[in-house]
């Protein structure tokens, strides 16, 4: 299946000298520059009528023309599975995830994830890069995220990404009595020895995380979290790195450590806290068509919930 894309401009004086890779990104911004770039190489993307490459050099006045085809990814099923819709336009859909869902497939995950749920609901976003998903949530974290509906919504959403200019912040639980809140600033890339994990390395992407607290209690703290950055683990990673890893992280927090003292009711409720006490609990950004502000707060599941009033009950059993 595909898409047909039929679209004419002219280059304009302003761009003369420009590379026509980068001419045309400025006529047409609501493609990404790999896409246009693809469709200069394969010819769908013509100048004057004939095939250009993309670092020849324009003089204006030329006349683009693009007669090309979106290719639906048919290797996604899609899979009638619900969706926690928060908003909804014909650009963009915000959504809370459940804890439990992937949000796209991969090796082991081929069913059951956010991306067969969308391409269930909207066929037509099997055209998108990854059915429209801009960032990601990991599985066993709650909570908010955005979902492009078109391409020029989509790389709306990316550049804004790419300059840090969405608003996304997190409810966690972490492990230990925090002081006060502060900053992370410490590259995160691949474990040298567990590839599956992320660690602060040398040789990692730049990666920023600023925190407060919200309240303490014997031997944790609840903490709000705001990111700069969107690297993989993130925030698990960087608590860890600072020796406050989060409730529930069995990767990163190692073999669970309880307060002395600690009530029965929260033993218990820590032992059965399965999952990183992790939610994605507000989320704002610029709308891609109006390109007003726009901003979306989802409060903690339930086990979150939970696990909080059993810390506060155990202080109030301390006093």
């Amino acid at each position: 299946m595909s898409e047909k894309i039929s679209l004419e401009s002219l280059i304009t004086e302003n761009m003369k000298t420009y590379r026509l890779d980068q001419a045309v990104a400025e006529l047409f911004p609501e493609y990404s520059r790999s896409r246009l770039q693809q469709w200069i190489k394969s010819g769908e993307l013509t100048v004057d009528g004939e095939q250009w490459k993309p670092r020849q050099k324009v003089m204006g006045g030329e006349r683009i023309v693009i007669n090309a085809e979106l290719q639906l990814e048919t290797s996604w099923q899609g899979e009638a599975i619900p969706l926690n819709i928060i908003y909804e336009d014909d650009e963009i859909l915000v959504i809370n995830k459940p804890v439990g869902m992937v949000v796209h497939p991969a090796a082991g995950n081929r069913e059951g994830t956010l991306l067969n749920a969308l391409v269930h609901r909207d066929p037509g976003m099997a055209a998108l890069p990854r059915a429209g998903i801009v960032h990601r949530l990991d599985k066993d974290t709650s909570g908010l995220m955005v979902v492009a509906k078109t391409l020029t919504a989509h790389n709306y959403l990316v550049e804004q990404l790419q300059e840090r200019s969405v608003s996304r912040q997190y409810e966690a639980i972490a492990v230990g009595v925090m002081t006060g809140g502060g900053s992370v600033n410490a590259p995160i890339g691949r474990h040298p020895k567990q590839r599956v994990k992320m660690a602060v390395t040398d040789s990692g992407k730049e990666a920023i995380t600023h925190y407060r607290v919200v309240e303490r209690f014997r031997g944790h703290t609840h903490i709000r979290l705001k990111l700069e950055t969107g690297r993989t683990h993130q925030i698990r990673v960087h608590m860890a790195h600072i020796h406050y890893p989060l409730v529930g992280d069995s990767v990163y927090a190692g073999r669970p450590k309880l307060p002395k003292g600690v009530s029965p009711g929260l033993i218990e409720g820590l032992q059965h806290f399965k999952r990183q006490a992790l939610h994605a609990g507000k989320l704002g950004l610029k709308h891609p068509a109006s390109k007003s502000y726009m901003e979306w707060e989802q409060e903690m599941p339930e086990d979150m919930q939970a696990l909080i009033k059993l810390l506060k009950e155990d202080v109030e059993v301390d006093d």
